[in-house]
């Protein structure tokens, strides 16, 4: 279909100009009708965001989204646009988009009346009418409104008052449009004040001169909780203009927090199959849900999903790099790759000072822990549920589960794998333990004929016992051991007892 090339062409066509609001309702509506999906890529707002991002567009609301980092807010922003026309017609070298139809700024109105219906008019995309800005402190107010332009003024020998002065922001060259702004406590408060005309009277005003342009916006603002950042605050007044306040939050779920990783961290390896056992994702997110409520970690910061997508690329890249190393097209993660998943999970956590005191990766390498033990009690039996409280110290020989297992290293038997081992070797040593294959493929379900899964399901029972406290476990110089835990106790009592002489 030929797109109108004029006013008159535009008006014959019996196109009607909708309010942005209006637009973005009315195509939703649509959308709903069809049962469509309304935010691909959005995982766990469901029944939650979702349905009030609904009810704010079908109200014609500006929106602020609030909640931690890492809570997908960004990108639901950027699928705001999908909702607009394929195209919209505007005056052609407007710089705010004029309305063919009722223009605003005073060229296309000069322009309007000097040639009438023959005005040319351009087609605007849905991509051209997104603005969005992060908020920074040095954000101005000629940065998202706009400014008088001096040389502007004087190369055209216009007056400061004339509006061909201006220079537009950000703000009035999204006319027609969605507009965000992330992150807007960080935004300085006489800048969040510049705002309040645009949220109420729908205007721009330009220094004190008497010029002001009426705009048609859609208005999307990010915030981290206002009491909880210290970087800045949402001034109250600028927040009651705000038409909807929707609180945004992390995965519920472990099931929904793994459909997040899977689709944003980078797994596939360059043509190498890649097996990833269902208990590995479900440790990584684990330590996320770990971290969100340990008392070493500053709550008020969060633990955003960055925390796991990283976490999760690091696990395979030891595997991949160990891969490469033994020549094997398979990469396969092991338990004892977990150590290198730290690096993901340090630097996206605020530590409290007790935190700081023990240190990040000491911290991160608890979360990890605790995550293995609670993912392992899923799987296996609990070690731990046929200990007496009256006999704290009761040999497991007489746990009929993993009694063969805890007598084998009672005996003074211990493993010791490396992350670098090559599967057989790896397997061999693992398969050392007595009773511990029949007990792996018992519970796990896993043919012996894939090495690769039975193999580290092996040490995932052994890592499970020891962090459970049924067994000891050294790790030095990227070499894992695990042996009698009480044998351990006392060797090392030994050794302290002899540092001290």
């Amino acid at each position: 279909m030929k797109l109108a090339a004029t006013i008159g062409e535009l008006r014959k066509s019996g196109y009607i100009v909708r309010p942005v609001k209006d637009e973005i309702r009315s195509n939703l509506i649509q959308k709903l009708e069809r049962r469509e999906k309304l935010f691909p890529g959005i995982i766990g707002y469901q029944d939650t965001v979702v349905p009030a991002l609904v009810n704010s567009i079908l109200a014609r609301h500006d929106i602020l989204l609030l909640g931690l980092r890492g809570q997908a807010k960004s990108r639901i922003v950027r699928q705001l646009p999908s909702l607009l026309d394929e195209t919209i017609p505007f005056i052609k070298g407007c710089e705010i988009n004029d309305d063919p139809y009722h223009p605003v700024c005073k060229r296309c109105n000069d322009l309007v009346r000097e040639h009438g219906d023959d005005v040319e008019i351009d087609w605007l995309r849905r991509d051209q009418r997104f603005g969005e800005k992060l908020a920074t402190p040095d954000v101005t107010i000629a940065d998202l409104i706009g400014d008088i332009d001096p040389i502007k003024a004087a190369a055209q020998r216009l007056h400061y008052s004339h509006e061909g002065a201006i220079h537009y922001g950000i703000i009035p060259r999204t006319n027609r449009g969605i507009f965000a702004i992330n992150e807007l406590p960080d935004l300085q408060p006489r800048i969040q004040v510049g705002l309040f005309n645009i949220m109420e009277e729908k205007d721009i005003q330009i220094r004190g001169f008497n010029i002001r342009i009426p705009l048609d916006l859609a208005i999307v603002f990010t915030a981290n909780p206002e009491d909880y950042t210290n970087r800045g605050n949402l001034i109250t007044p600028l927040k009651d203009r705000i038409d909807s306040q929707i609180l945004t939050h992390y995965p519920r779920t472990i099931e929904d927090a793994i459909k997040i990783t899977e689709q944003e961290a980078w797994i596939r390896r360059d043509g190498r199959e890649v097996k990833i056992p269902r208990y590995f994702k479900e440790i990584i997110e684990q330590s996320a849900f770990e971290a969100r409520k340990s008392e070493f970690i500053d709550q008020k910061s969060g633990v955003s999903a960055r925390f796991t997508i990283s976490a999760m690329e690091n696990l395979l890249s030891n595997a991949e790099r160990r891969a490469i190393m033994v020549g094997d097209r398979v990469i396969a993660p092991r338990i004892c790759d977990l150590a290198h998943s730290l690096p993901g999970m340090t630097g996206k956590v605020e530590l409290v000072f007790e935190g700081e005191q023990e240190g990040p990766v000491k911290v991160s390498k608890a979360l990890v822990g605790k995550a293995v033990r609670a993912i392992f009690k899923q799987y296996f039996p609990d070690p731990l549920h046929k200990r007496s409280k009256h006999q704290p110290d009761a040999r497991q020989h007489e746990d009929p589960e993993y009694g063969t297992i805890i007598s084998w290293f009672e005996s003074g038997n211990k493993i010791e794998i490396a992350d670098e081992m090559p599967l057989d070797r790896y397997f061999a040593e693992l398969d050392k333990v007595k009773g511990l294959r029949d007990l792996t493929k018992k519970h796990m379900e896993l043919s012996e004929l894939d090495k690769y899964e039975l193999a580290s399901a092996m040490e995932f029972v052994l890592d499970g016992l020891h962090q459970s406290s049924r067994l000891a476990k050294d790790e030095v110089d990227r070499m894992t051991a695990y042996k009698d835990l009480v044998g351990s106790i006392f060797s090392n009592k030994e050794t302290n007892f002899e540092e001290e002489l």
